[in-house]
């Protein structure tokens, strides 16, 4: 029997702990683990127990983001399920952005798009110093609509702009250059880095810390609503119909450059 794509375990503390757990594509997210993903954070959130959320991904990488794999099957579907995937993915991140609970990503190695996104939407990075960044969704034709809110939220609207634009890979030092990362630490001390952060948490009131996150949220500059949730869902799903999103996913799938690409 295979393990769950994504763990959970609540410490006696009241710090629960999300792994994702599909080591193998280095935890690429398919709709198993979105729906899974969603359905923990849900748990968590009805919990009076849970005083922060630690975020991690199993294995070598935190997360290169989706899985192409499930993409190249969803190139085959019709449009209402294309729809009904981008809104798996919209709604996991925007979940976890708005969750009223602290979260904490703990970021190894690999962070790519999609994961870029999960690192945007928790309230605190930690990143060891092998971390590598690139929010990639440009490179295969698409917009990285799911993730554009949190992404904003965490970066700025400047540097936003140039590494969604550009799919460029920037490492640790820049990720907390331009807010993205919180704090770095040597490779295999994450844990030890978030200790002083979850006991400052575990110090301060619980309504009170979840009721400043709700005002955080309502009182940014963009809110997240659902009108704008659906849009970024509709985007990221047509996107893949696009001749840039079809050659794009060709591309990668066929390990070449995309046909946009020249050589200086």
């Amino acid at each position: 029997m295979s393990e769950p794509v994504v763990l959970k375990h609540l410490n006696p503390n009241g710090i629960a702990e999300i792994t994702l757990n599909r080591p193998h594509v280095f935890n690429g997210y398919n709709e198993e683990l979105l729906t899974k993903l969603r359905s923990v954070l849900d748990e968590l959130e009805a919990s009076n127990a849970v005083r922060a959320i630690i975020l991690r991904g199993a294995g070598k990488h935190f997360s290169v983001g989706a899985d192409l794999n499930w993409f190249k099957v969803l190139a085959k579907e019709n449009d209402k399920e294309k729809k009904r995937c981008a809104e798996l993915s919209t709604g996991a991140m925007r979940k976890l952005f708005e969750i009223p609970i602290p979260t904490i990503a703990l970021v190894q190695n690999g962070c790519f798009g999609g994961g870029v996104g999960y690192a945007s939407g928790c309230d605190v990075v930690i990143a060891s110093e092998d971390a590598h960044f690139a929010i990639t969704e440009v490179r295969v034709g698409v917009t990285p609509a799911p993730i554009l809110p949190q992404v904003v939220a965490a970066m700025g609207a400047r540097h936003a702009r140039r590494y969604a634009m550009t799919a460029e890979i920037f490492n640790v030092q820049e990720a907390k250059r331009i807010g993205l990362v919180h704090e770095i630490c040597p490779v295999g001390k994450l844990d030890e880095a978030a200790r002083p952060i979850i006991d400052a948490i575990l110090r301060s009131a619980p309504i009170a810390v979840s009721d400043t996150k709700r005002l955080l949220n309502e009182v940014a500059v963009s809110v997240l609503n659902d009108k704008l949730a659906d849009r970024l869902a509709s985007i990221s799903a047509s996107g893949r119909d696009t001749l840039e999103g079809i050659e794009g996913f060709s591309a990668f799938l066929e390990k070449r450059d995309p046909n946009w690409y020249q050589s200086q």
